[in-house]
């Protein structure tokens, strides 16, 4: 291998535009160099979630304006890049579109190796661009689109233990916040609520807790906090609070359980790692803080290493794709034609069994 490899990374599924630069060493280090992005967020907000036309739109215009953001901030041309790396799905076709045509074309215009990676990947592979973990371990992704509980054997190997049967934990937050009146996106409205309020005040249910399979669910809770709303109405400050407190208890209860068990089960099949074992939690809901503290304590209990990459970095970013595109060049893994096709339905484990249904678009989860 070269001494370094250098690749620009683009990222488009969702509604963050990002453009980053990244480089891995010949000792295996990552570096990140550049790291550019533009949120969405004001163009949604008045929608209450994100429309996928106007996702779609706001791509075409800003990503090329990132990528040479990205290029001027590591101070490096097209000429110095090894390759380039876009995400390819899973995520909102038209966003795929635009991030990974404009990675198309750059990589024919510069005579440069295109690889199109899957969006869930790049969280999976990120914990090894800021931490170093060594495989194998396990992965929590908790987002708005995605709550699976995942072994990464290495690069390109994934076994699925655990998905949501109906919400995934980000949606559950979102549909919690707009029911309470709080405002998009409602992950850190619900948090910041849940700070001043009464965790004991309502018993809300943990669905699946203790059975064996390690699957989640949350549209019963989701319901129960409906009921609640309902029950108290007209809602005051005070019970907004004390919902979304119990609700983020309720939450902290069902992963110690669920995520529990996954613990137990990786020390079943991997007795000798020849280090601590680790759980890397990655996906925009491993920003909140009480359910970091929860997998804290749980990982303590169970001798694991917890590991959080930083905020930037476990919401959707170009840094996480174009590790993994490194990832895949250093183990000589072959590019991908410039006829490769965006995919809005995409899972990591493709051996897993759908839980969510399926159709022309292939498995949902």
């Amino acid at each position: 291998m070269a001494d370094s490899l250098k690749i620009l990374g683009i990222e488009t599924s969702c509604d963050e535009t990002a453009a980053s630069i990244v480089v891995r060493h010949a000792d295996g280090r990552g570096e990140i160099i550049s790291d550019v992005v533009l949120s969405q967020l004001d163009e949604h907000s008045a929608y209450g979630g994100v429309v996928p036309e106007i996702a779609a739109r706001a791509h075409v215009e800003a990503l090329d304006v990132l990528i040479e953001e990205a290029l001027l901030k590591a101070n490096v041309t097209l000429k110095d890049i090894d390759a380039v790396a876009a995400t390819a799905g899973p995520g909102l076709i038209g966003g795929l579109l635009v991030g990974l045509m404009t990675g198309k074309a750059i990589a024919r215009a510069a005579n440069k190796p295109l690889y199109a990676i899957n969006h869930l990947e790049g969280h999976a592979l990120t914990a090894r661009l800021t931490d170093g973990i060594a495989f194998p371990y396990l992965m929590l992704l908790v987002s708005g689109g995605h709550t699976q509980l995942v072994l990464v054997r290495g690069v390109a190997d994934y076994e699925r233990w655990g998905t949501t049967i109906d919400d995934a934990l980000g949606e559950a937050f979102d549909k919690t916040a707009k029911l309470l009146g709080l405002p998009y996106p409602g992950g850190p409205a619900v948090e910041k609520a849940a700070a001043k309020g009464n965790e004991k005040r309502f018993n809300f249910p943990r669905p699946l807790v203790g059975e064996a399979r390690l699957d989640f669910s949350f549209s019963g809770l989701k319901t129960a906090v409906r009921q609640a709303a309902e029950a108290e109405a007209p809602v005051s400050e005070q019970d907004i609070a004390d919902i979304c407190a119990s609700f983020q208890r309720a939450i902290a209860r069902t992963m110690d359980d669920r995520i529990g068990r996954g613990l137990e089960r990786f020390n079943r099949e991997f007795p000798n790692t020849g280090e601590m074992p680790a759980l890397i939690v990655a996906g925009g809901v491993a920003a909140n803080q009480a359910l970091r503290g929860a997998l804290q304590a749980l990982c303590d209990k169970h001798r694991f290493r917890f590991v959080a990459p930083p905020h930037h970095l476990c919401t959707d970013n170009a840094a996480m794709i174009a590790w993994a595109g490194l990832e895949r060049m250093a183990l000589g893994l072959p590019a991908d034609e410039l006829t490769v096709a965006p995919r809005s339905r995409w899972p990591l484990d493709s051996n897993a069994q759908a839980m969510l249904g399926s159709g022309k678009r292939g498995v949902k989860a």
